[in-house]
């Protein structure tokens, strides 16, 4: 009876043992699924992890939005209203829609380059009255007409270059507008791809006959830009003297502001020793015959890109003693015939921002200029400018792009940007 009861226990004994085992394997199995789902959660939570939230700072009193490769495909809601500057640069934009920007009735600069926009339609910048900059290089738009820009009557620094354009008979308004010669400054570079005839010209430079013939009853009406009323210059303001040249003396009369409709043929104009501590756009834009501007000791700090606008005959231009810390890209681009620049006492930042002054007076190499030295910050005072761009590249060898070669040929000319230049902006 002894052996029967001890051979029973042996059997529940080993049923148990098996029960154990297989209960332990079907945890591990469901753990083992319970981690696979797991892992496949968070695979798709990092796939689908959002991009970097933009960056909104201040500079100079203007706020910036700086949204650069973020593979954006439109506009988000949540960007503020009072927006002055707009970086939206190498993202994923196919097609500016009308009123995409109408909430940003502040904006003085728009950056859409290189990304993909094929298509703009004729409202997609309304309400962008006050913007001056618009670059919209490194894109895939082959016709556009005149209307996308009505809406823009202070622009004045446009890229267009490095987009397929189709010379065709509706690229017509917007040809005729380019060579109109108050644009003389816009889209100097875009140049036709096809037709094969045209390949290669220049957008400023074609004949609008030559493609567009018997077609032209085709075309919608252009609507001419929107005159801007302008106040006649007050004389009370300055005195104004005749010979040699004419020349208008506006120094010491405590100004804010540049005054309004200088006479166009002023030859020469001081408006040093006053509070003019911003230039706004096309400040200068009517006087053509321009040649010597004195803007010393304002209390400038900052120079929109498009303040001298229209100067092309300027000659000798006068910065010094101000609070300039840098100059922007664009700023000194309508200055084609300069030929001296004064630069003393200001407090030069030597950071990137620094780099477009100084890369512009090496490419322009006619240009006599003096007193570009390092300020801040306190590691770099006293230094050149020079020695510390030099120093900059010393230090970080991969930034030296063919953009700043070191040595400028008489013969260069200036070209467009490369396509995977990226605007930096350092802020204090």
């Amino acid at each position: 009876m002894q052996v029967v009861t001890i051979i029973i226990l042996l059997f529940f004994s080993q049923a148990a043992d098996l029960r154990k085992a297989r209960n332990g394997n079907s945890r591990k199995k469901g753990n083992s699924g319970r981690t696979n789902r797991l892992g496949k959660v968070s695979s798709l939570m990092k796939r689908f992890t959002p991009n970097p939230p933009c960056d909104i700072y201040t500079y100079l009193f203007e706020k910036y939005l700086d949204c650069q490769e973020r593979k954006l495909t439109f506009v988000l809601p949540e960007w503020p209203e009072d927006l002055k500057h707009m970086l939206l640069a190498q993202n994923a934009f196919r097609k500016l829609k009308n009123n995409m920007f109408s909430k940003f009735q502040k904006l003085k600069s728009l950056d859409l380059q290189q990304n993909e926009i094929s298509k703009i339609e004729d409202q997609a910048f309304w309400g962008l009255n006050k913007l001056t900059t618009l670059l919209l290089q490194h894109n895939k738009l082959k016709v556009l007409s005149e209307e996308v820009f009505i809406y823009m009557p202070l622009v004045s620094y446009l890229r267009l270059y490095d987009n397929p354009w189709h010379c065709n008979c509706q690229m017509e308004s917007l040809i005729t507008m380019l060579q109109l010669p108050r644009n003389r400054n816009l889209a100097n570079y875009a140049k036709c791809i096809h037709p094969e005839e045209v390949k290669g010209q220049k957008l400023k430079e074609i004949q609008v006959e030559e493609f567009c013939g018997s077609d032209k009853a085709d075309l919608r009406p252009v609507i001419p830009k929107p005159e801007i009323a302008r106040p006649e210059f007050d004389s009370s303001l300055c005195h104004t003297y005749v010979f040699p040249v004419k020349t208008l003396d506006c120094r010491r009369k405590d100004l804010r502001k540049v005054p309004s409709s200088i006479p166009p043929d002023t030859v020469k104009l001081d408006v040093s020793n006053n509070k003019i501590n911003v230039l706004r756009p096309k400040e200068f834009e009517e006087i053509d015959d321009l040649k010597v501007l004195n803007l010393s000791s304002n209390g400038l700090v900052h120079i929109d890109p498009a303040a001298f606008a229209g100067l092309i005959n300027l000659e000798e231009l006068d910065l010094s003693s101000n609070f300039l810390q840098n100059i922007e890209y664009g700023v000194l681009e309508h200055l084609y015939f300069l030929k001296i620049l004064r630069l003393k006492e200001n407090p030069w930042r030597c950071d990137y921002n620094i780099h477009y002054l100084f890369y512009w007076l090496n490419h322009h190499y006619n240009v006599h200029y003096n007193g570009l030295e390092c300020r801040k910050p306190e590691e770099y005072k006293g230094w050149p400018v020079r020695k510390y761009v030099r120093s900059y590249f010393e230090e970080c060898p991969k930034d030296r792009l063919q953009i700043y070669p070191d040595v400028f040929e008489d013969n260069e000319t200036e070209e467009p940007t490369p396509k995977h230049s990226v605007i930096v902006r350092v802020i204090d």
